[in-house]
C-alpha cells in the first residue's frame, strides 16, 4: 500500500478511505476554497451539489475517467469500488463557478491552503434565492402602500348629476405634478389663478398695489401742504379784518380719510368761521341749501350782511386775500415754492392753489365755511340712518357736533351744507367691531371698494369726457349706502374683495340707471339731478362690461 501511495500522485484508493468519506459527510468540515491539486476537487460539499455538478459538468467528467483509469492500471480491479466513490464527489462547476476556482488556486502560496476566515465567502444558490425572495417582498409592500393611497382619494361626482359616479383616482405621478404657486416675477410674491374668479381677483389685488400712495411721496408732499396752511392762517389773523376770527384748518377730503389713490396730489383744507347765533332758511326744497342771517354779536362778516349774508361776496372778498397772500409767500420764498391760484371754476366753493412738488402736481383746495353750533336742520332727521352699522349710539354722538355751510353759486345768498368732518370719521372708524382693521382687529375691504371704483371712475373718463359730471363723491356716497344695507364686517371681509366689490359696483349701477342717489345726510337731494340720463346709463352699461369681463380695464393700465 505504500509503494502505491508513493508512485502515484493522486490520493490512494486504498480500502480505508470510503469510511473516511463517510465520516466527512457525517461531521462538516470547514469548507476549503482550494482543493487538493491532485483531482481538482474541493471537501466539504454537499451532497446536493455534488449531484447537480455531476449532471453538468462533462470536462470535470472527463479528468476524472482519466484519473480512474490510472487507478485501473496501478491497483486493477481491487480499486473499481474505490474510484466508482470518488468519481461522483465533483462539485457544481460552470463557467463562472470555474474562474472562481481558479482565482481561489491561484491565491494558494506553495501549496499552502488560506484559511475561511480569510477567503470571501460565496454566497449559497439557497442564500441567493432567499435575498431575491426578500427584495420582491419589499417592492411588493412598496407598491400595497401607494394602492392604499390612490384609494383614499375619491372623487363624488358634483351634487345636482344625480348619481353617485366616482371620478378616477389620481396616479402617484399625478400628485407628485400638482400645480405649484408661480412667482410674479415684477412683485416677487406667489399667486396661483386656478379659475377666473382667482385671476379677477388676483388683478383687483395687483391694482390696489399699483394705485397705493407711496410713502416718499407722502412725507415730501404733506410738509409742503403743512408749510402754505399756516402761513395762510396766519396771514388771515394778522393782515384781515373779515377773516380774522378763522379757526383751525380742518382736513377733509380723501387724502386725510386715507382713500386718495394714485398720487398725494389733492387737498382739501376746510377754514371755518364761527357764527354762534344765526337764523337760517332753506334756500330749495331738497334741504341741501339755506339761506344765513346773523343775529346780535359783532362777527366781523356782520359788515357785509344785507338781509342775509352773501355768499357769493364773501368768496369774493376770500379769494382777493388769498391773492395777496400769494404775492407776499412769493417774495419771501423761493421760486421753487412758489404757488398759483387757478381761474374760479362756476359753482366750486374752493379758491384752488397749485405747485410741483418734485415731479407731482399738487392742488390745494382752501374752502371758506361757517361753522354752525346748532341742531341740525330738519331735513337730516331720515338721513344719517347708521344705527344697524355703527350704532344708535354713535349716531347721537355725531349730531351734537356742529355743522358747516360753505358758499355755493346757487344764487348770491345760497349756502350748501356740508358734513365733510362727519364723512372723515365714519370713514376712519368704519367697523361694525370698533377694531375692523386696526392692528389687531380683522381688516374689511369697504375702503378697498371705493378706492378701486373711483380708479375705475377715473381711468372710464380718460376715454370719454362725457363722464366728467360723474365723480368721486358719487362713489363714496354710494359706499355709505351699501355699508347700511350690508352692516356686519362679515359682509366685507378682506378675503372676498372680489365679491364684495362686484356686489358694490352693482349697487353703483342701479343707481346710475335709476338716476337717483340721495345725499347721505339729506335724502331729499338727489346728487345726481342735472346730469343727462344718457351720460348715466351708458357709464352704467361700461361698468357693467368691466365687470362682467373681468376688468380689462384694469389688466391693460396696470
Amino acid at each position: 500500500m505504500s509503494a502505491r501511495r508513493g508512485s502515484c500522485k493522486t490520493r490512494s484508493p486504498d480500502s480505508s478511505e470510503p469510511a473516511t468519506r463517510t465520516r466527512q459527510k457525517q461531521v462538516p468540515q470547514p469548507r476549503c476554497p482550494a482543493a487538493d491539486k491532485g483531482n481538482g476537487t474541493r471537501r466539504g460539499a454537499n451532497k446536493q451539489d455534488q449531484e447537480k455538478e455531476k449532471q453538468s459538468e462533462k470536462p470535470r467528467v472527463e479528468q476524472r475517467e482519466k484519473t480512474t483509469k490510472c487507478f485501473k492500471e496501478r491497483a486493477g480491479n481491487s480499486t473499481e469500488g474505490t474510484v466508482a466513490s470518488i468519481a461522483p464527489t465533483t462539485t457544481k462547476s460552470t463557467k463562472k463557478s470555474e474562474k472562481k476556482t481558479k482565482k481561489e488556486d491561484h491565491n494558494s502560496v506553495g501549496g499552502a491552503v488560506k484559511s475561511p476566515e480569510t477567503t470571501r465567502r460565496v454566497k449559497t444558490p439557497e442564500e441567493a434565492e432567499q435575498k431575491t425572495l426578500k427584495a420582491k417582498s419589499k417592492r411588493k409592500e412598496e407598491t400595497s402602500s401607494d394602492m392604499k393611497e390612490v384609494s383614499l382619494e375619491i372623487c363624488i361626482v358634483e351634487s345636482g348629476k344625480g348619481n353617485n359616479e366616482r371620478k378616477a383616482p389620481k396616479t402617484k405621478a399625478e400628485r407628485s405634478n400638482k400645480e405649484e404657486p408661480k412667482e410674479d416675477p415684477k412683485r416677487g410674491k406667489k399667486t396661483v389663478a386656478a379659475s377666473e374668479e382667482d385671476k379677477v381677483a388676483f388683478i383687483l389685488r395687483e391694482t390696489l398695489n399699483k394705485i397705493r400712495l407711496k410713502m416718499k411721496e407722502k412725507v415730501n408732499v404733506s410738509k409742503v401742504i403743512n408749510d402754505i396752511k399756516k402761513d395762510i392762517i396766519k396771514h388771515l389773523k394778522e393782515k384781515t379784518q373779515l377773516f380774522k376770527e378763522v379757526q383751525e384748518p380742518l382736513n377733509t377730503g380723501s387724502y386725510y380719510e386715507n382713500t386718495k389713490i394714485s398720487n398725494p396730489d389733492e387737498f382739501d383744507v376746510m377754514l371755518s368761521l364761527l357764527v354762534e347765533r344765526v337764523h337760517i332758511e332753506p334756500f330749495k326744497e331738497d334741504g341741501a341749501f339755506y339761506k344765513v342771517a346773523l343775529k346780535r354779536g359783532n362777527n366781523p362778516l356782520k359788515a357785509l350782511q344785507e338781509e342775509f349774508l352773501p355768499a357769493n361776496k364773501i368768496l369774493t372778498e376770500f379769494r382777493k386775500e388769498v391773492t395777496k397772500f400769494l404775492k407776499d409767500f412769493k417774495v419771501s420764498v423761493s421760486a421753487t415754492k412758489c404757488w398759483e391760484m387757478t381761474p374760479t371754476k362756476r359753482g366750486c366753493p374752493a379758491v384752488t392753489l397749485i405747485t410741483k412738488v418734485e415731479s407731482i402736481e399738487v392742488s390745494l383746495d382752501l374752502v371758506l365755511c361757517l361753522q354752525v353750533k346748532s341742531s341740525w336742520p330738519d331735513f337730516t332727521k331720515d338721513g344719517f340712518k347708521i344705527e344697524k352699522w355703527l350704532g344708535g349710539k354713535t349716531r347721537q354722538e355725531h349730531r351734537r357736533k356742529p355743522f358747516y355751510l360753505v358758499p355755493k353759486y346757487e344764487g348770491k345768498d345760497g349756502w350748501r351744507i356740508s358734513f365733510s368732518h362727519i364723512e372723515k370719521e365714519i370713514l376712519l372708524n368704519h367697523g361694525s367691531v370698533k377694531t375692523c382693521c386696526e392692528k389687531d382687529g380683522e381688516s374689511c375691504c369697504r375702503k378697498a371698494c371705493l378706492k378701486l371704483l373711483k380708479c375705475l371712475l377715473h381711468l372710464l373718463k380718460e376715454s370719454d369726457s362725457s363722464l366728467e359730471e360723474v365723480c368721486s363723491y358719487h362713489a363714496k356716497t354710494t359706499l355709505f349706502h351699501a355699508c347700511c344695507d350690508r352692516t356686519n364686517d362679515s359682509d366685507w371681509k378682506a378675503s372676498d374683495l372680489r365679491s364684495c366689490f362686484q356686489q358694490f359696483l352693482q349697487d353703483f349701477e342701479g343707481h346710475l340707471n335709476d338716476g337717483k342717489l340721495q345725499n347721505f345726510f339729506v335724502p331729499g337731494q338727489n346728487l345726481l339731478h342735472g346730469i343727462r340720463k344718457t351720460t348715466l346709463y351708458n357709464l352704467a352699461e361700461q361698468i357693467k362690461e368691466q365687470r362682467l369681463n373681468g376688468f380689462p380695464i384694469f389688466s391693460k393700465r396696470f
